[in-house]
């Protein structure tokens, strides 16, 4: 998001938070976060395919609902007055190619009326039909994980991307010669993916709470955390939706605070340090090891406070329309060891695979009739989530690389903890000896993980390998 983008955003929700207040709020946030959807998405080269994906997040989006709410809330009619207003935007985004001017509102100009009334009228008979249907087995919401996960793959991985666009290009006769993997820049497709997983599994679990067809869609393409977070859970995120909100002065100060701070972190701060910090043009360029750990140090904070800053963008514009969203970084460079730095980094994307990877397949090891060995156990569960991290930024041998750096890490600290901590204990009996240790362990942390971001700065394992040894002196 650029800042002007960011800037209109605030403005339109500090306007409804101060003078519309309660009147609506509802069905503003939910109409809002469909335009923003419409309106961020960049333009792409495969024809009108910047209308279609945002359309797409919709339709999964609601069909999520169908399948995950229970049966006498499919069928409250309050539920087919959403969808007519869902359906309603769109057609009034897609009238906007009759403009004569360009749409402000869509990156370029909609595809057919008719074509698109078609889909529409498609997708409402699979709606229909899902609600006729009684009693859902697992096995669908199974099925749909799977799918989700299938699709989320397919956009990740760069040949798939690229089979997916040339077959795109076949059916639309578009060139083929120009196909890339990089044609399906699905905006927020990530953290829609992982909502929505979140919202299957809890109901497969029981667990889930009963929520309307415009509570749900709201919360999965929220506006303010669309694009970069945070991962709120449903069941914290409907209560703010459905307690009155009155944004007084303090609660105004206070989100007024946090959105310019994160303006600062984000323009100021991270774009200052983006002029220095590492990539894979000056990665190159560089020829002594001191600029190399320069350039790291720099894209290590430029990373930290461009993502936190755009989390405390999203938590500040979010406080003016009577929403918290959950914190998502607690100072993670100034923790001791690299289990509390995952605690305190992006926390809502780690909670989420703790709570739907990791516990389970714990759990599932621990109940073998002959366990694993219990360092096994860890190792294997720790890696295999930290690669899976990895995967979620983007399936390259890089990122790979780094969920591994990351995940190898853990396992080590956790089996040094248990070897050590009774000795620290005793060595560190003054609070001279405390802050050594805290201090030693904070140093350590913080290179440990500033040389895991080569492999995420970089898109050559090459490279990242050149660098590594260009930091030490080898080369």
């Amino acid at each position: 998001m650029t800042i002007i983008q960011i800037l209109i955003v605030a403005a339109a929700a500090l306007f409804w938070g101060l003078v519309m207040r309660e009147r609506g709020r509802k069905y503003f946030l939910l109409i809002a976060s469909v335009l923003f959807i419409f309106w961020l998405q960049p333009a792409l080269p495969l024809r009108g395919f910047d209308f279609w994906i945002p359309l797409a997040t919709l339709t999964i989006t609601v069909f999520s609902w169908f399948i995950t709410a229970a049966e006498e809330s499919r069928r409250e009619k309050k539920n087919w007055g959403v969808v007519a207003i869902l359906a309603g935007t769109v057609l009034l985004l897609n009238l906007t190619r009759f403009l004569p001017f360009d749409s402000i509102l869509t990156p370029s100009r909609p595809p057919q009326s008719l074509t698109l009334m078609l889909i529409l009228a498609f997708s409402s008979i699979i709606f229909l039909l899902v609600t006729r249907v009684t009693h859902f087995h697992a096995a669908l919401l199974a099925v749909s994980i799977i799918g989700l996960i299938a699709f989320f793959l397919s956009i990740k991985i760069p040949a798939l991307a690229y089979w997916v666009s040339y077959g795109i290009r076949s059916l639309t006769d578009q060139s083929l010669t120009e196909a890339k993997a990089i044609d399906l820049r699905w905006l927020g497709f990530s953290y829609v993916a992982f909502r929505i997983i979140h919202t299957l599994r809890d109901r497969q679990m029981g667990r889930l709470p009963a929520v309307d067809l415009a509570e749900y869609v709201t919360y999965v393409i929220f506006f303010p955390a669309f694009t970069a977070g945070p991962i709120d859970r449903i069941e914290r995120f409907i209560k703010d939706l459905r307690k009155s909100s009155t944004l007084g002065n303090d609660e105004l100060l206070i989100a007024g605070q946090r959105f310019m701070l994160g303006l600062f972190k984000k323009f100021v701060v991270a774009d200052a340090l983006a002029l220095i910090a590492l990539n894979d043009t000056n990665a190159l360029q560089v020829r002594t090891t001191g600029w190399m750990w320069i350039l790291l140090y720099a894209y290590a904070f430029q990373i930290y406070f461009d993502f936190s800053g755009y989390t405390d963008i999203a938590i500040g514009i979010s406080k003016f329309l009577g929403i918290q969203l959950p914190e998502n970084f607690s100072a993670p460079y100034l923790k001791p060891n690299l289990t509390q730095f995952w605690n305190n980094w992006h926390m809502t994307l780690t909670q989420w695979f703790r709570a739907y990877f990791f516990n389970p397949v714990t759990r599932w090891l621990r109940s073998w009739n002959n366990p694993m060995p219990a360092p096994v156990m860890i190792a294997s569960t720790q890696i295999a989530t930290m690669l899976l991290i990895g995967f979620w930024h983007g399936v390259t041998w890089n990122f790979a690389l780094w969920g591994l750096w990351h995940g190898v890490g853990l396992f080590i600290h956790n089996r040094w903890n248990d070897m050590a901590k009774v000795r620290a204990g005793e060595w560190a009996t003054t609070p001279f000896r405390k802050n050594i240790l805290n201090i030693s362990g904070v140093v350590i942390t913080f290179n440990f993980v500033a040389l895991g971001w080569i492999f995420f700065a970089l898109s050559s394992t090459s490279t990242s390998v050149q660098v590594f040894l260009k930091l030490f002196g080898m080369r």
